[in-house]
């Protein structure tokens, strides 16, 4: 099934998020390269591709997991977590209807 992973950041995390970036970018894929991630990505904290210095809000990962357990599981495990980014992480159950 696929899991929806929201993440929220502690303000002024922006050059921690930065130095943990690559284990979280190979995490996802791997992900992708298992063909179980649909989607990823930040939340920029202004309205533009790239926010520079204003950093980000969070981040979106919709991907398939066996069960919402091992989602939590990777989820936990996120390299933002151990680096103090992220200050709140949601994993839900989700269900693609489009496209």
């Amino acid at each position: 099934m696929w899991y929806s992973i929201v993440a929220e950041d502690y303000p002024g995390t922006l050059d921690a998020r930065l130095a943990a970036r690559p284990g979280h970018l190979a995490r996802l894929v791997a992900l992708k390269d298992a063909g179980k991630l649909l989607v990823a990505g930040p939340n920029p904290a202004i309205d533009s591709h790239d926010p520079g210095p204003a950093g980000f809000t969070g981040s979106l990962v919709i991907a398939e997991f066996d069960s919402l357990a091992d989602a939590q599981v990777w989820a936990d495990a996120d390299p933002y977590i151990a680096a103090g980014v992220y200050a709140k992480v949601s994993v839900k159950p989700y269900k693609k209807v489009l496209p």
